[in-house]
């Protein structure tokens, strides 16, 4: 009779902690939050861009970069095609992206990109693009060289270390140099699951070079996007569980020091950062649970949000589009082009506003 009150006991105890867990996960993915449409004038979907656009970033010539096609374990897949990288200019009214070329000696029919950034050389103008990629949901980052005239990448090489083992997204700092977000700590799908369900801060940020590969920062439930400031002495971070953005100091050593964090109300991932002002701009899920659960009938909403003067004491962060999911499911990134603003997603489309 003892050993049945024991079992017992212990079972309504792990029905406890695993409900009440459930219930802490649902207040993290926002599961209870209804989005009022927020919408901008002269919206346009892409054409071409089908099956998302997960990151999107500025080239010196002032176009845009981005990454398509990506697969994740757990996010819906409608194409078995390869990933792609594409240009666009958003001044150009047909809005009509062109595939980038990419050189020999890459295996293009396993490319899975995720996260992108771009590196100009000061010394001798060259540009490098980074690529987070994932063939068959590995991690490991591509660097191409890119040759504008052409509209083409040039395989450079990849990079694979035991640390970058479940990278997210990077931002460049030098032609082979970078620091990244590994969203997870562990690299089993059910361990992955567990962390996030049970909210475990194993998230962490790494530092790679030729010369050293450190994990800078950790404690982070769920890094995504990763950026620099404009003047190169801050590094922001998006913590998509924590609805937050951590704003951490460079050191001359590469390490990172927190500095604060700022909440965002809404499930940030990508971070882009505005060269001229160093304004923040963040593709968001205003309901993650949407997103978990993928109801075609209640598809995942969209969400843009700007910070302003992110190192004050009082940064200002402004709602700048939200749709309820009929028109963008899942945005993942914005980024601002002048007067345009372009959004992207996980799965979806790309869609391309008129900024007020």
């Amino acid at each position: 009779m003892g050993k049945v009150l024991v079992i017992t006991v212990v079972v309504a105890a792990v029905a406890i902690f695993v409900g009440e867990r459930a219930v802490n996960f649902r207040k993290r993915a926002l599961a209870s939050r209804e989005i009022n449409l927020n919408h901008l004038p002269n919206c346009q979907l892409i054409k071409g861009i089908e099956y998302g656009a997960e990151d999107i970033t500025r080239l010196p010539d002032g176009r845009a970069i981005m990454s398509t096609g990506l697969k994740l374990e757990g996010v819906p897949v409608f194409s078995q095609d390869p990933g792609k990288m594409y240009i666009l200019d958003p001044e150009d009214t047909r809005l009509k992206p062109v595939e980038l070329r990419i050189g020999r000696g890459f295996d293009v029919d396993s490319f899975n990109p995720h996260g992108i950034s771009v590196y100009a050389d000061e010394n001798d103008g060259s540009v490098y693009v980074f690529v987070v990629n994932h063939p068959n949901l590995k991690s490991q980052l591509e660097i191409f060289k890119f040759m504008e005239d052409e509209d083409a990448l040039v395989y450079l090489k990849t990079i694979k270390h035991e640390l970058l083992h479940s990278l997210n997204d990077i931002v460049a700092v030098g032609p082979e140099s970078f620091y990244a977000t590994n969203d997870q700590y562990f690299t089993y799908s059910f361990l992955k699951t567990l962390a996030v369900l049970f909210t475990i801060p194993l998230s962490n940020v790494v530092y790679y070079s030729p010369k050293e590969v450190k994990i800078v920062a950790d404690g982070f439930y769920f890094t995504n996007g990763i950026n620099i400031s404009p003047d190169k002495r801050h590094i922001y971070v998006a913590d998509i569980i924590g609805h937050n953005v951590h704003v951490l100091e460079r050191k001359s050593n590469n390490n990172l020091v927190p500095l604060k964090v700022v909440e965002v109300g809404t499930l940030p991932d990508n971070i882009e950062v505005e060269p001229e002002t160093g304004d923040l701009w963040l593709g968001c899920f205003p309901n993650g649970w949407k997103a978990f659960v993928n109801d075609p009938e209640d598809p995942a909403g969209s969400e843009v949000i700007r910070i302003q003067n992110i190192h004050s004491d009082k940064p200002v962060v402004t709602q700048v589009y939200a749709d309820d999911g009929k028109v963008l499911i899942g945005s993942t990134v914005a980024t601002r082009f002048g007067g345009k603003l372009l959004i992207g997603t996980n799965y979806h489309r790309a869609l391309c506003c008129d900024l007020p």
